[in-house]
């Protein structure tokens, strides 16, 4: 008779053998993930590794950098629904000229929810801040004290004006579904900064998720173990299931842990019995991570241990601010912590509470945006005091922007034709300004940049080439940016 267990010990025994010649480069791999400086200089781009059970490599032939990396770890802001430039941070004096002249396109754009309107100027006072003289709308009074160090690009375009193809490529390069977001893309180049804690954490506005619900932070044909982790900070436990129940009194204490090691134990024969499926080591790097979270989630999301001044600061003592704020300062708590990559979104999909201002700009553009004003001012601030904006990145931006021309009497339409874009923080030139968009704000017409660029931008501070970042995928060696893309420079020390 055939014995089953014959079958499987000569597999252990194979998965026990790569599993050893595989150790070093994994401790290896580790180490360097959280020195990318030392990993820079110690793994030169021809060195030479042998792949991981699942096909991948553990430690990328160049050590998952290509050259010097300026920042560690990213907050990025998302202004969803297309934040309106020409009302925020781009001043265009020429709508208040032209306003009331019908000077848009005649027949209405693909995207456009309605055939352009009238110029319309914007509702709201404009002013110049800092040494740098940027204009900045009256919406917008606290990030204005900060132009000094933000680095803005005034010429992002979009090729689409429809908020699910925007979103998408904004996060991900494509404007369909199925392909990976930045987040994930850095966190399968460059793995985690903490064992304790997921590298790329995501905080929706908990209203609702944003236009393409998940599939904005979705790992894509990545290994989905590189997706984003999101979590309602608003609830009373962000991270839901993270603890037994109290009901079930037998999974407390010592016999929780022994079901977790009792598990482990299963999922390790399981895996050497399939040692090249990696939905499977993706599950159970998923079910490590949990057990140690148990630990350290639970301090990282509580704030008694911030100051009442720390709260005032981010606003949590505001009913307008409270929620933003609150995001904003776990964004910083998390980063502090270890985690490489945190999205904080504003605005849910749909029609009201975001930066879709069809309607009315001077009725929905000022509530959303002094939701997040102070917050992120307050943000800014606290990675400065901190010491972490040394080798941290944040990063403000929404999917595309709006019409110079009105949309009914005062609301705007979706517009790719250009939008605004700032980034702050290590390795970014401070009080600069990149490209440039019309007269009135329509099209960007010097040193138009897509998502391409940007992204491109972000990975170069983050010590990445674009070009030779690539996952293959149904035959096709895939990037994040596709076959585009041009790091912008002039906005980098």
């Amino acid at each position: 008779m055939h014995d089953s267990n014959s079958t499987i010990k000569p597999c252990r025994r194979e998965w026990l053998r790569h599993a050893g010649e595989s150790f070093n480069w994994l401790a290896l791999a580790s180490l360097l993930s959280r020195d990318p400086l030392r990993a820079a200089e110690e793994l030169p781009a021809s060195e030479t590794l042998q792949p991981s059970l699942g096909g991948e490599l553990l430690v990328r032939p160049d050590g998952g950098l290509h050259h010097r990396p300026r920042v560690r770890r990213v907050i990025q802001l998302f202004m969803n629904g297309g934040a309106s430039p020409m009302d925020t941070f781009d001043y265009k004096p020429a709508l208040e000229k032209y306003h009331g002249q019908s000077l848009g396109p005649k027949e209405k754009p693909e995207g456009f929810t309605a055939p352009a309107g009238a110029v319309m100027k914007s509702p709201f006072k404009f002013q110049q801040y800092g040494q740098s003289g940027r204009w900045v709308s009256e919406v917008f009074p606290h990030q204005a004290k900060w132009v000094d160090k933000l680095a803005f690009i005034m010429s992002m375009a979009s090729k689409t004006n429809v908020h699910g193809p925007g979103s998408y490529m904004m996060n991900t390069g494509f404007t369909l579904p199925g392909f990976p977001c930045f987040g994930a893309w850095i966190s399968y180049a460059l793995g985690n900064l903490a064992d304790n804690l997921p590298t790329f954490v995501v905080l929706p506005d908990p209203r609702g998720l944003p236009y393409n619900q998940r599939g904005n932070f979705s790992s894509g044909f990545l290994p989905v173990k590189y997706q984003g982790l999101m979590l309602n900070a608003a609830a009373a436990e962000p991270i839901p299931n993270l603890r037994p129940a109290s009901q079930f009194g037998f999974a407390q204490g010592s016999a929780d842990q022994q079901g977790l090691e009792l598990l482990q134990q299963w999922n390790e024969s399981f895996a050497a019995e399939h040692p090249h499926d990696p939905q499977l080591r993706s599950r159970i790097a998923a079910y490590q991570l949990a057990a140690k979270m148990q630990l350290s989630a639970p301090e990282a999301f509580d704030l008694k241990s911030e100051s009442a001044t720390t709260l005032e600061q981010y606003g949590l003592n505001q009913p307008t601010t409270e929620d933003f704020g609150r995001r904003c300062l776990l964004a910083r708590r998390l980063v502090e912590r270890g985690v490489r990559f945190v999205q904080v979104w504003s605005g849910p999909q749909g029609a009201a509470n975001n930066w879709d201002n069809h309607g009315s700009i001077i009725g929905e553009l000022p509530p959303i945006a002094a939701s997040v004003d102070q917050p992120i001012a307050a943000l800014l601030a606290d990675l400065y005091q901190r010491g972490l904006m040394e080798d941290t990145l944040v990063v403000w931006t929404t999917e595309f922007g709006r019409t110079p021309f009105a949309q009914g009497s005062v609301g705007r339409d979706h517009n790719g034709g250009s939008f605004a874009t700032w980034l702050c923080g290590a390795g970014v030139k401070e009080g600069v300004s990149y490209g440039a968009s019309d007269e009135l704000g329509y099209q960007a017409v010097e040193g138009k940049a897509y998502c391409y660029d940007f992204h491109a931008t972000l990975l170069h501070l983050l010590g990445i080439d674009h070009k030779r970042l690539t996952f293959r995928h149904a035959g096709i060696d895939r990037r994040l940016t596709d076959v585009h893309g041009k790091v912008i420079h002039d906005i980098l020390v």
